[in-house]
């Protein structure tokens, strides 16, 4: 049954008031707003909605969520199976080697706005059809769930506000949980570890955030938002416009026109403190990993908001052991975990496992021939007893399912199935799961 715009505007004011989901955060509109700018057909964005939903309560459970940027459908998958329980979507990894424009690029926002979802979109599913694999083939014996929350990167919402309200539509149609957008000018972003970075005043990053929270409202989603702030390091100011701004500026400005700032903890701080009613995360970013920064910025948030969740981004940016020691370095997470910081990943990993791997496999296969490739296969092999199964790569991508799809369409008469009496039966005794089971055999 389709309700009213009068009913859907009092259920939602209702469920804003009531559900603890919402305590805490603030909306510069109200219920009316939001029902008079949705269809008239209710859309349901299912892997977006379960997502958010699981993401939020991982969030407000004892412990942290640790993760790393995942470059393809293929790792995301990995990821799940080794036991990661969400994917984190990197808006430099994007940038770098996986944007729709097909170009290598530094993370300046120069590829199209729509890359990101469509890779949130690639991962779902990748992620789907292992779970249809698992269900067909009866081999999900670890009760395992696939679908992990996928928490991406809208950089600094690709422009203003409508941008960024058209960004997030298509991040939860995509099936994103979480979205993060930073405090940078869209037009100047730069990954927050490179110089150069150029803020936007306070009250237009809020414009941002609000614009994100009224398109998941509108699209009936409970996307987590995530704000970060590059205030730590930046130096440029696009206006001196905002009173908030104002204790930070200079006086001086470059020949951009831009206003010089200090940049600092204490910036960091007051940004995320005004941030603080508009998203369900806070997130400043560092230049390394220092645990007193990071006690310092939890104190004084958790001061003033005692339940907002922080985020940490562990990053491939930083030389860790140049500023940390080994037993820093193992208790590190939970350290940041028991001060709030609930999200911790590393951005980058994917595109480092990508690159050190395929590299040290190229330079032993170069020096070595098929020797190389070999030791390779026997640490899958090795790994099998770990959950791994993508040695067998034609099981791995499903050529078991399109079997049995074929089977159901003829019967279980069709003898042009796939895999069964394929080459994959050489690994038999490698991996967990055996072709007779997986394939059904055709009818007399």
């Amino acid at each position: 049954m389709i309700l009213s715009n009068e009913l859907q505007s009092r259920q939602l004011e209702y469920n804003w008031s009531t559900d603890k989901r919402w305590r805490g955060i603030k909306r510069n509109y109200s219920s009316t707003d939001v029902v008079k700018l949705r269809s008239t057909i209710p859309v349901k964005y299912t892997l977006a909605d379960l997502g958010a939903r699981k993401l939020w309560k991982s969030l407000n459970s004892e412990g942290y969520l640790n993760t790393f940027g995942a470059m393809t459908g293929g790792q995301a998958v990995q990821m799940v199976k080794a036991g990661l329980q969400s994917i984190y979507l990197s808006g430099w990894q994007v940038a770098a080697d996986a944007n729709l424009s097909g170009q290598t690029y530094p993370d300046q926002s120069l590829y199209p706005s729509n890359s990101v979802p469509a890779v949130v979109k690639r991962i779902n599913n990748a992620l789907t059809r292992a779970d249809q694999i698992a269900n067909q083939t009866n081999k999900d014996v670890r009760g395992l769930d696939w679908y992990a929350p996928i928490v991406a990167d809208a950089e600094a919402g690709f422009g203003g506000p409508l941008h960024a309200f058209e960004l997030m539509k298509s991040m939860i149609d995509a099936g994103a949980s979480g979205v993060h957008f930073e405090d940078q000018l869209a037009a100047e972003k730069k990954c927050g570890h490179l110089a150069g970075k150029v803020l936007v005043p306070t009250s237009t990053f809020v414009r941002t955030l609000q614009s994100a929270r009224l398109a998941s409202d509108v699209l009936d989603v409970p996307t987590v938002i995530v704000a970060r702030t590059d205030a730590l390091s930046a130096t440029l100011m696009t206006s001196d416009i905002d009173l908030a701004d104002r204790p930070f500026l200079t006086g001086e400005r470059t020949p951009e026109g831009y206003y010089c700032i200090r940049g600092g903890l204490d910036y960091a701080i007051a940004r995320s403190l005004a941030y603080a009613e508009w998203a369900d995360v806070l997130w400043f970013e560092t230049s390394k990993p220092d645990m007193k920064e990071a006690e310092i910025f939890a104190h004084e948030i958790h001061k003033h908001y005692p339940e907002k969740i922080l985020a940490y981004n562990c990053s491939p940016s930083f030389n860790w052991k140049l500023h940390l020691s080994d037993s820093e370095i193992a208790e590190f997470q939970g350290r940041l975990g028991k001060l709030g910081y609930k999200f911790q990943f590393i951005t980058l990993a994917g595109w480092h496992l990508l690159n050190y791997h395929t590299f040290d496999l190229a330079h032993h296969y170069a020096n070595e021939g098929m020797s190389a490739y070999v030791a390779l296969q026997e640490q899958e092999f090795a790994a099998a007893s770990r959950g791994y199964t993508a040695v067998k790569h034609q099981a791995e991508v499903g050529t078991g399912y399109f079997d049995e799809v074929l089977q159901t369409i003829m019967e279980g008469k069709a003898s042009t199935g796939a895999l069964l009496g394929s080459t994959e039966e050489q690994f038999h005794g490698h991996a967990q799961s055996e072709y007779k089971e997986e394939v059904r055999q055709p009818s007399p």
